[in-house]
């Protein structure tokens, strides 16, 4: 990223294109704060952005069904679980920049929205991966699955398809399963990675909100009922195979309906 890049969706793909993490996660900061500055304007010009972002040599990626077990062992403790966290934390990162890069022609309220995304990603990638050097290891040590960016790959074409399928079923999952892990982190101790994902989940129920936000306005904007359509979307990308159970109560500070509520449970 240069000083002289006064365009936002030009900067946001800078820091995508970056591989190292911590570069990114310094750039990303550095982004949000030029923006906060009102000196980035916002282009509608197609951008040339790659399907896979800048990425690091580690951690290894593999298919989710070949990642080692996460048990806490005498050798590694919780480390496994924090990355496995902290990978999906610099997953966020390259999501909302890529939500920001990728689509033009949006309000400009919409790319208010995804850099602070960003930028709160990049928080909690630190605040994991500084915990995760306390404890011996760094993020890298163990390998990763790939499965959030293969859903980005999936809806590269359409933001609404975006919106539907990354802030409000991946992302929401983390919803879904963050009180178990804090649980399971409570009893081995770590008073501090409770913390830290007591943080992460309440600024996550604002990313999903962000991202049914977006969605239910683009449904207007084309004239399509929003609860029909997710039910299309769910139906077409999960025949019935998404997992539960639902955090009811997350999802609804998330703006998930009653309606969307029933519809979910009907595909778990």
């Amino acid at each position: 990223m240069t000083e002289n890049d006064n365009g936002l969706r030009e900067a946001a793909l800078s820091c995508l294109l970056m591989k190292d993490p911590l570069d990114k996660v310094k750039q990303t900061q550095k982004l949000y704060r030029r923006w906060q500055e009102e000196t980035l304007s916002i282009s509608k010009a197609e951008l040339s952005v790659p399907d896979i972002p800048g990425q690091p040599d580690k951690p290894e990626l593999v298919a989710p069904r070949d990642l080692p077990k996460r048990k806490n062992s005498s050798a590694t403790g919780v480390a496994p679980l924090i990355h496995a966290v902290n990978h999906i934390e610099f997953n966020a990162i390259n999501l909302a920049l890529d939500a920001v890069a990728r689509f033009p022609g949006l309000p400009r309220q919409y790319y208010a929205d995804w850099v602070r995304v960003a930028y709160e990603e990049s928080q909690h990638f630190t605040l994991l991966r500084d915990h995760l050097v306390s404890l011996g290891y760094d993020y890298g040590s163990f390998p990763a699955h790939n499965g959030m960016w293969e859903m980005a790959q999936k809806t590269h074409h359409d933001p609404l398809m975006r919106m539907a399928l990354v802030p409000r079923v991946l992302e929401a999952r983390g919803l879904d399963v963050t009180p178990k892990m804090m649980e399971k982190l409570r009893g081995t101790g770590d008073l501090r990675a409770v913390e830290i994902l007591e943080l992460i989940l309440r600024e996550e129920i604002g990313h999903v909100a962000i991202g049914t936000h977006w969605f239910n306005y683009l449904c207007e904007q084309r004239g399509v009922d929003a609860l029909e359509t997710f039910k299309d979307i769910l139906d077409n990308y999960f025949d019935g195979q998404l997992r539960g159970p639902f955090h009811t109560e997350a999802r609804k500070q998330a703006g998930f309906t009653d309606a969307e509520m029933a519809l979910l449970e009907g595909h778990a």
